[in-house]
């Protein structure tokens, strides 16, 4: 069984993970497919943008499958997977649009993989932790960079040193998720949304997601020029 599925209709990715008997904790095998859809994703022609999910109904992620990680026979052998396959990096070079549609348990990774995402679209029954530290791990997927830049340095430290676990309410307050739907309308709620993105000059969508991306690099200055290469760039396609 594949650990992560990819489906495309009228131009609108599904890209679903796939271990609900786990609730899709995040392992190898499923980094590896990951990594795989998400370029056939980024070439798909025929896509402008795609929804990342979790299959079944208990959550979207829980976590790293802590059977697996840290297994590798040597840090070399293991640094160099991570450099073959750098999926994190992947995520942030990917000019389309992705929406993070999460249900359930958001735990660790299911929340990092999220942050990757543009537009985060939480279930009102999701919860939310970064329980690393107590299982012996660091939150190493991005997690420490990520989550500063959307809830702060101080709810950032409180999420990862507390073991808090965060409702979708609480998440939706500090900026974790953009926006909360009941549970039944999850699935609808995502679509549509994707299909107003969709409908859009995918040109411009692209052009505004690579300026805005490089706004926390720069200074504001520098920003502003890059700003005018980007739009320059992009509206010679048009």
């Amino acid at each position: 069984m594949n650990s992560v599925l990819y489906s495309s209709h009228d131009g609108i990715s599904t890209i679903k993970l796939n271990r609900p008997k786990y609730i899709n904790a995040f392992n190898i095998q499923m980094r590896d497919d990951l990594y795989e859809v998400l370029k056939f994703f980024r070439d798909d022609n025929e896509s402008d943008i795609a929804i990342i999910c979790g299959e079944g109904s208990k959550g979207f992620c829980s976590g790293a499958d802590i059977t697996e990680f840290g297994t590798a026979p040597s840090q070399v052998v293991a640094r160099s997977v991570r450099e073959s396959r750098d999926l994190w990096g992947l995520f942030l070079e990917i000019e389309k649009p992705i929406i993070a549609s999460v249900h359930g348990y958001v735990i660790g990774s299911g929340i990092e993989i999220s942050l990757l995402c543009d537009i985060r679209i939480s279930s009102s029954d999701a919860s939310f932790s970064m329980p690393e530290i107590s299982l012996g791990f660091l939150p190493a997927a991005a997690g420490t960079q990520t989550l500063p830049k959307f809830i702060g340095l101080n709810n950032t430290l409180d999420l990862i040193l507390t073991r808090k676990v965060l409702s979708a309410k609480d998440a939706l307050s500090i900026g974790l998720v953009d926006r909360v739907v009941d549970v039944e309308n999850l699935e609808s709620e995502s679509l549509t949304l994707a299909k107003n993105i969709k409908n859009m000059n995918q040109h411009l969508i692209r052009a505004a997601k690579k300026s805005v991306s490089i706004s926390d690099d720069v200074p504001l200055e520098k920003g502003i020029l890059l700003e005018k290469r980007v739009f320059q760039r992009f509206q010679s396609r048009i």
